[in-house]
């Protein structure tokens, strides 16, 4: 009876996983990773045995590392008899880690054999047409994965540790094929039971019990010790802790869909009305509790690494310090992704210096002015193409507030008398002045472009409009005082930028 009620117990957990993953009567194909083990062999025998009324192909798929000699080989042979034995397909691979991690240039053992393994099984699942893959973890590896992450510090998705349905972990951005853990609430001497329960033989992989690898350390070293001297129920204490763990932070994703929009920007811009890559408004996320402020921050590198590898508690730790920052500054982030503060925003990109869309300017370009109205003329500096056309100011004025101007289209209305000596265009030149548009005197161009809040490594690319009395327009921010249409006038010259 015993033997009767653990397996039924396994097939049980495993068919309303089944069901609450929507695999359940689909006729869909699931790509089963099978070591050989008792957990994996419990797990494919399982969904055989339920294949059935649950209307689900199965394949089974095995990567020889080729690391234990004639020992990886029984494992590999084993699987293959396995699956001929259920009468189901199978794809064994043999690869060499050693290789990999050379070519690679890894230092991890772990994190080799991993990579190695996942990819494999991607193009399993890809090649079968297999929307996920369903792997062996069981309760006991969730435990050590949460209590691994504790002694790294980790914060809350660390300490959810494994879900049953999981994005792909690798390699980074794969798409279309899903982590399937039917075997989170089975313990792993439930796997053991049911394969002798069934009288299926299963294999034991020597490396489980190398103290080398930390996981293996955990295993055999710490949890029973913790399990002796302070819990004898350890592991339900932290899969009780993934549990709570788990609904907190799936409240405070919703809470970051809810704010995503308002502080990243769909169509984010910057000063002088241009994109950057991936961009963080300050003064909102400062407003918002610093919880949210992090896992925002972690999505923000999520969405431009593709997932958060190598990404530790004590990166969002100085993530978020940039928020509250006075001033530029820059942050380097594991996998070439650098964070940007500037005066209102924070911004991702995979270079050291702050991404600029300005074009750099050389040397300097005469713009024509046309001599008629509704005669416009054409200019080239650079990577920018001006237009500049002469028309009644209230008619202009209509069409510029009808007309919202893109991030690649910079506009400006200026008086024709004020430039009639002609205009040139450039870059900023040290000491060069400038006398903004409601001031009455005026100021160095640099103090304008710090008050302006534009970043230090923009402003030799802004593009200057000059005249013979100076500079008429910093272009995407703010005309001259002395070049705007006087009310008396009833012509106005419109200078437009396009990249």
């Amino acid at each position: 009876m015993k033997t009767q009620s653990s397996v039924a117990r396994l097939d049980r957990l495993v068919g309303r996983a089944l069901v609450r993953a929507g695999y359940s009567g689909s006729g869909i194909t699931l790509v089963v990773a099978a070591s050989g083990g008792p957990d994996s062999s419990a797990l494919l025998h399982s969904l055989h045995r339920l294949s059935g009324r649950h209307r689900i192909n199965l394949h089974v798929a095995h990567l020889h590392h080729d690391i234990r000699g004639e020992e990886s080989d029984q494992d590999a042979q084993f699987v293959a008899s396995l699956a001929q034995q259920l009468g189901l397909p199978a794809t064994v691979e043999k690869e060499d880690p050693l290789a990999y991690q050379r070519e690679h240039r890894i230092s991890s053992f772990e994190q080799v054999t991993r990579e190695m393994r996942y990819s494999f099984l991607h193009r399993v699942a890809l090649a079968q047409g297999a929307p996920a893959v369903a792997v062996g973890h069981t309760a006991d590896d969730q435990a050590e994965t949460v209590l691994e992450h504790i002694l790294r510090g980790s914060g809350l998705h660390g300490l959810v540790g494994m879900i049953e349905l999981a994005p792909w972990p690798w390699p980074p951005n794969a798409a279309g094929v899903t982590v399937f853990r039917p075997l989170l609430e089975v313990a792993k001497a439930a796997t053991v039971a049911y394969c002798e329960a069934l009288d299926q033989q299963y294999r034991q992989d020597s490396d489980n019990y190398q103290l080398k690898f930390t996981r293996n350390r955990v295993r055999h070293e710490l949890l029973p010790r913790l399990a002796a001297d302070y819990n004898p129920r350890i592991i339900d204490s932290l899969i009780r802790l993934s549990h709570t763990a788990g609904l907190e932070l799936d409240y405070l994703e919703q809470e970051c869909d809810r704010v995503w929009n308002q502080v990243a920007p769909t169509a984010p811009q910057l000063p002088g009305e241009i994109y950057c890559q991936l961009y963080f408004d300050r003064a909102a996320l400062a407003d918002l509790h610093p919880a949210l402020q992090r896992l925002l921050l972690r999505r923000g590198f999520v969405k431009m690494a593709g997932d958060a590898r190598r990404l530790r508690e004590s990166h969002l730790v100085s993530m978020s310090k940039l928020v509250h920052r006075s001033g530029a500054g820059t942050l380097s982030l594991p996998r070439g992704i650098w964070l940007h503060s500037t005066y209102n925003a924070l911004v991702f990109s995979r270079g050291p210096q702050l991404p600029c869309p300005l074009p750099v300017l050389a040397g300097e370009h005469q713009v024509e002015i046309p001599r008629t109205v509704h005669q416009p003329k054409l200019s080239r500096a650079g990577d920018w193409q001006i237009t500049t056309r002469l028309a009644p100011v209230d008619l202009l004025r209509q069409k510029t507030g009808q007309h919202k101007p893109g991030p690649d289209e910079l506009t400006a209305l200026l008086s024709p008398s004020s430039i009639a000596e002609g205009l040139w265009v450039r870059a900023w030149r040290s000491g060069d002045r400038f006398q903004p548009l409601g001031m009455l005197s005026q100021k160095k161009l640099q103090d304008f472009f710090v008050d302006s809040k534009v970043p230090r490594d923009w402003r030799g690319r802004v593009p200057l409009v000059l005249s013979e009395r100076g500079v008429a327009w910093v272009v995407g921010h703010r005309i001259a005082e002395w070049a705007k249409v006087a009310h008396d006038e009833t012509t106005a010259l419109q200078i437009t930028f396009t990249r």
